[in-house]
C-alpha cells in the first residue's frame, strides 16, 4: 500500500474556519491506497471536501461527482455510471479520559480522534464515501425516447424466459374439498 500525503490534513497548524480541498481519483489510486475494485473499471472522481474547523471539532462535507464503468445487472454489457452525492462527517477531538470513550459509541456519523494527532488522514472516508455513491443496482439509463438503454438482444431473452402468465395454481388449492367436511360430516 503506497502512502498518499494528499489525503493528510495538519489541522494542528490550520486556523479556525472553513478550507477546501480537491481530490481527483482513479483506479490506480484507488488500488494503491489498499483497496480492491472487482464491480467496476474507469473510476474518474473528483472529491471536493469543505474542511471546515472549530476549536474541538472539525465538520467536514464530502461533495462527490464522477462516472464508473459497470456491468448492467440487467443485460450485463458495460456502460458508464454517473456518480453524485454528499457526505457530511463531525470528526471530534477527544482527551484520554473514560467518559469520551462512551461517547464514542453512541454517535453516528462522528469520528473521533485524539488531541495528540497532529494529521488526520482522510483518505479511508474519501473511500467509503465513494464506494457509499455507487446505487445498489446498475442499469442502464433509458434512451431519450423513454426506451431501455439495455442490450435489445438481451432484453429479449430475459422475456422468453419470463413465466408466463396466467392462473396460478396455489400450492393449498387441494385442500379446498376438505374446506366444508365439518358441516356434511354434521349431518350425517
Amino acid at each position: 500500500m503506497k502512502h498518499h500525503r494528499e489525503f493528510e490534513i495538519p489541522w494542528l497548524g490550520l486556523k479556525e474556519g472553513v478550507h477546501e480541498y480537491k481530490y481527483e481519483l482513479d483506479d490506480r489510486v484507488i488500488e494503491e491506497l489498499g483497496h480492491e475494485h472487482p464491480d467496476f473499471d474507469n473510476l474518474k472522481v473528483t472529491v471536493d471536501l469543505t474542511f471546515d474547523k472549530k476549536s474541538s471539532f472539525f465538520l467536514l462535507h464530502f461533495d462527490i461527482d464522477g462516472t464508473v464503468d459497470v456491468a448492467c445487472d440487467r443485460c450485463g454489457d458495460p456502460f458508464s455510471m454517473r456518480l453524485w452525492d454528499e457526505f457530511d462527517l463531525v470528526v471530534k477531538l477527544t482527551g484520554n479520559t473514560e467518559d469520551d470513550e462512551e461517547k464514542e459509541e453512541d454517535e453516528a456519523d462522528v469520528a473521533f480522534i485524539p488531541r495528540s494527532e497532529t494529521i488526520l488522514d482522510v483518505s479511508g472516508w474519501v473511500y467509503e464515501f465513494i464506494m457509499l455513491s455507487m446505487p445498489l443496482q446498475h442499469i442502464h439509463p433509458d434512451k431519450e425516447d423513454g426506451t431501455p438503454g439495455c442490450n435489445p438482444e438481451a432484453l429479449k431473452l430475459l422475456e422468453k424466459m419470463r413465466a408466463p402468465e396466467g392462473p396460478k395454481k396455489s400450492l393449498w388449492s387441494g385442500l379446498d374439498q376438505f374446506k366444508d367436511l365439518d358441516s356434511t360430516e354434521g349431518q350425517n
